[in-house]
């Protein structure tokens, strides 16, 4: 969920950021590489969603996306949300409630038996499907102590938001192999120039 708030890249520099989601394909594109829609979902959407569809759901997708980023990065400030972006969260979190079940689902093993589960009711054809899979997993972060472990890659320009799992929570990076070495780097070179 939080590479998905990624999705507007470099929001934080002074020049315009990089919308990574410019259409609806590129929302598909995401929500494949992100595996929480599989292959043939996808086929599906491809080929049944009309575009008037597809242009509103990408609509929604944004606007769940720039609602998580200004609650996520004022939180990591200590700033409370404002009341607009958790009506639209709250909006968004229902939405995709009302295209859920509740159904019975029989034993698959011996040691695991019958069961409640959750199950989406005919949606996986509608255009906005993915956003309202991106919208439970939002809430599941939002409602849970999750929340207290997202942080932002120091990395300037980067501000990427990540789930910090480390052991004393002191990750500073998203990426250890690009933002942390170029950190790295950018301060060994401060201390040369320096010493100098």
């Amino acid at each position: 969920m939080l590479d998905f708030v990624n999705t507007l890249d470099h929001r934080f520099r002074d020049e315009p950021p990089v919308e990574l989601l410019p259409d609806y394909e590129a929302l598909l594109s995401f929500a494949r590489q992100s595996e929480f829609l599989d292959a043939g979902q996808v086929r599906v959407l491809r080929t049944s969603v009309k575009p008037q569809a597809a242009a509103k759901a990408l609509n929604a997708a944004r606007e769940l996306r720039e609602a998580l980023a200004t609650v996520l990065y004022g939180n990591l400030e200590h700033r409370p949300p404002p009341a607009s972006a958790i009506r639209t969260l709250e909006r968004q979190f229902l939405a995709a409630e009302q295209h859920r079940e509740l159904r019975w689902q029989e034993a698959a093993t011996k040691e695991r038996g019958p069961q409640m589960t959750w199950q989406w009711a005919g949606a996986q054809k509608e255009a906005e499907f993915p956003v309202w899979i991106l919208a439970g997993l939002a809430r599941e972060v939002m409602l849970s102590d999750a929340l207290q472990r997202v942080s932002a890659c120091e990395a300037d320009p980067c501000r990427w938001l990540f789930l910090d799992t480390s052991k004393n929570h002191t990750r500073r990076w998203c990426n250890m192999k690009i933002c942390g070495n170029r950190m790295k780097a950018r301060r060994f070179q401060a201390r040369r120039a320096a010493g100098r």
